[in-house]
Protein backbone atom coordinates (compact mmCIF):
# COMPACT_ATOMS: atom_id res chain seq x y z
CA UNK A 1 0.00 0.00 0.00
CA UNK A 2 1.16 3.22 -0.80
CA UNK A 3 1.57 6.10 1.91
CA UNK A 4 -1.65 8.01 0.61
CA UNK A 5 -3.17 4.52 1.22
CA UNK A 6 -2.03 3.97 4.55
CA UNK A 7 -2.24 7.49 6.39
CA UNK A 8 -5.96 6.73 6.89
CA UNK A 9 -7.84 3.06 7.34
CA UNK A 10 -10.81 2.93 6.05
CA UNK A 11 -12.36 2.99 9.14
CA UNK A 12 -10.67 6.43 9.83
CA UNK A 13 -11.68 7.95 6.70
CA UNK A 14 -15.63 6.97 7.83
CA UNK A 15 -14.69 8.83 10.87
CA UNK A 16 -13.35 12.55 8.79
CA UNK A 17 -16.62 11.49 6.61
CA UNK A 18 -18.94 11.85 9.16
CA UNK A 19 -17.15 14.83 10.54
CA UNK A 20 -17.43 16.88 7.57
CA UNK A 21 -21.29 15.89 7.63
CA UNK A 22 -21.82 16.77 10.67
CA UNK A 23 -20.00 19.97 10.42
CA UNK A 24 -21.92 20.97 7.62
CA UNK A 25 -25.48 20.55 9.33
CA UNK A 26 -25.00 23.84 10.64
CA UNK A 27 -23.43 25.84 7.85
CA UNK A 28 -23.85 26.36 3.80
CA UNK A 29 -20.04 26.19 3.89
CA UNK A 30 -18.59 23.13 2.17
CA UNK A 31 -15.55 21.17 3.59
CA UNK A 32 -13.40 18.93 1.41
CA UNK A 33 -10.01 16.82 2.35
CA UNK A 34 -7.70 15.62 -0.33
CA UNK A 35 -4.87 13.39 0.37
CA UNK A 36 -1.46 13.03 -1.86
CA UNK A 37 2.19 11.55 -1.96
CA UNK A 38 3.63 14.82 -1.93
CA UNK A 39 4.14 18.22 -3.76
CA UNK A 40 7.12 20.38 -4.77
CA UNK A 41 5.32 23.39 -4.46
CA UNK A 42 4.34 25.33 -1.30
CA UNK A 43 0.98 23.54 0.66
CA UNK A 44 -0.99 26.32 0.36
CA UNK A 45 -0.12 27.22 -3.47
CA UNK A 46 -1.33 23.47 -3.96
CA UNK A 47 -4.01 23.69 -1.82
CA UNK A 48 -4.98 25.95 -3.94
CA UNK A 49 -4.45 24.24 -7.26
CA UNK A 50 -6.53 21.32 -6.14
CA UNK A 51 -8.98 23.65 -4.94
CA UNK A 52 -10.01 24.60 -8.31
CA UNK A 53 -9.21 21.16 -9.67
CA UNK A 54 -11.76 19.74 -7.82
CA UNK A 55 -14.04 22.79 -9.12
CA UNK A 56 -14.29 24.17 -4.84
CA UNK A 57 -14.26 27.58 -6.15
CA UNK A 58 -18.25 26.94 -7.94
CA UNK A 59 -20.23 26.91 -4.46
CA UNK A 60 -23.07 29.31 -4.59
CA UNK A 61 -21.56 31.84 -1.84
CA UNK A 62 -17.92 30.84 -2.54
CA UNK A 63 -17.40 29.33 0.92
CA UNK A 64 -15.55 26.21 0.37
CA UNK A 65 -12.37 24.76 2.44
CA UNK A 66 -9.93 22.20 1.73
CA UNK A 67 -7.75 20.23 4.26
CA UNK A 68 -4.80 19.66 1.85
CA UNK A 69 -2.58 16.87 2.94
CA UNK A 70 1.18 15.81 1.16
CA UNK A 71 1.98 12.98 2.86
CA UNK A 72 5.86 12.27 1.89
CA UNK A 73 6.51 15.71 1.72
CA UNK A 74 5.01 16.17 5.15
CA UNK A 75 2.88 19.60 4.38
CA UNK A 76 -0.65 20.37 5.34
CA UNK A 77 -2.51 23.56 4.07
CA UNK A 78 -6.04 24.81 4.49
CA UNK A 79 -7.69 26.82 1.58
CA UNK A 80 -11.04 28.73 1.67
CA UNK A 81 -12.26 30.32 -1.02
CA UNK A 82 -13.02 34.46 -1.41
CA UNK A 83 -16.00 34.17 -0.01
CA UNK A 84 -14.53 33.64 3.41
CA UNK A 85 -11.76 35.24 3.12
CA UNK A 86 -13.89 38.38 2.06
CA UNK A 87 -15.08 38.33 5.77
CA UNK A 88 -11.60 37.57 7.35
CA UNK A 89 -8.27 37.58 7.99
CA UNK A 90 -5.16 35.68 6.32
CA UNK A 91 -4.46 33.52 9.40
CA UNK A 92 -8.04 32.75 10.12
CA UNK A 93 -6.98 29.26 9.90
CA UNK A 94 -3.79 29.34 12.40
CA UNK A 95 -5.49 27.32 15.17
CA UNK A 96 -7.27 24.41 13.10
CA UNK A 97 -3.64 24.11 11.38
CA UNK A 98 -1.50 23.85 14.31
CA UNK A 99 -4.11 21.58 15.70
CA UNK A 100 -3.77 19.17 12.80
CA UNK A 101 0.26 19.68 12.69
CA UNK A 102 0.33 19.23 16.78
CA UNK A 103 -1.60 15.54 16.25
CA UNK A 104 0.15 14.59 12.47
CA UNK A 105 3.39 14.86 14.65
CA UNK A 106 1.85 12.27 17.10
CA UNK A 107 0.43 9.72 14.58
CA UNK A 108 -2.34 10.85 15.22
CA UNK A 109 -3.85 11.62 12.01
CA UNK A 110 -7.73 10.86 12.07
CA UNK A 111 -7.81 13.04 15.99
CA UNK A 112 -6.53 16.24 13.91
CA UNK A 113 -8.68 16.32 11.10
CA UNK A 114 -11.96 15.71 12.93
CA UNK A 115 -11.00 18.25 15.03
CA UNK A 116 -9.64 20.48 12.89
CA UNK A 117 -12.92 19.63 10.62
CA UNK A 118 -15.24 20.57 14.23
CA UNK A 119 -13.57 23.95 14.78
CA UNK A 120 -13.89 25.02 11.13
CA UNK A 121 -17.27 23.85 10.57
CA UNK A 122 -17.69 26.06 13.74
CA UNK A 123 -16.38 29.11 12.23
CA UNK A 124 -18.18 28.60 8.95
CA UNK A 125 -21.61 28.54 11.31
CA UNK A 126 -21.10 31.96 12.42
CA UNK A 127 -20.18 33.04 8.75
CA UNK A 128 -22.34 30.99 6.58
CA UNK A 129 -25.42 29.85 8.63
CA UNK A 130 -27.31 27.06 7.56
CA UNK A 131 -30.38 27.72 5.72
CA UNK A 132 -33.36 25.51 4.50
CA UNK A 133 -32.42 25.96 1.07
CA UNK A 134 -29.10 24.63 1.31
CA UNK A 135 -28.08 22.01 -0.49
CA UNK A 136 -24.74 19.86 -0.53
CA UNK A 137 -22.85 21.31 -3.00
CA UNK A 138 -19.72 19.05 -2.63
CA UNK A 139 -18.75 15.80 -2.15
CA UNK A 140 -18.03 14.78 1.57
CA UNK A 141 -15.49 12.07 0.15
CA UNK A 142 -11.86 12.57 0.62
CA UNK A 143 -10.25 12.87 -2.92
CA UNK A 144 -7.31 11.27 -3.37
CA UNK A 145 -4.13 12.75 -5.66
Amino acid sequence: MSEVENFLTAQEEEQVIAAIKSAEKNTSGEIRVHIEKLTKTLPLERAKEVFWHLKMNETKLQNGVLFYVAVESKKFAIYGDRGIYNQTTSDFWNDEKELVINHFSKKQNVKGLVLAIEKVGEKLKKLFPYTSDDANELSNEISKG
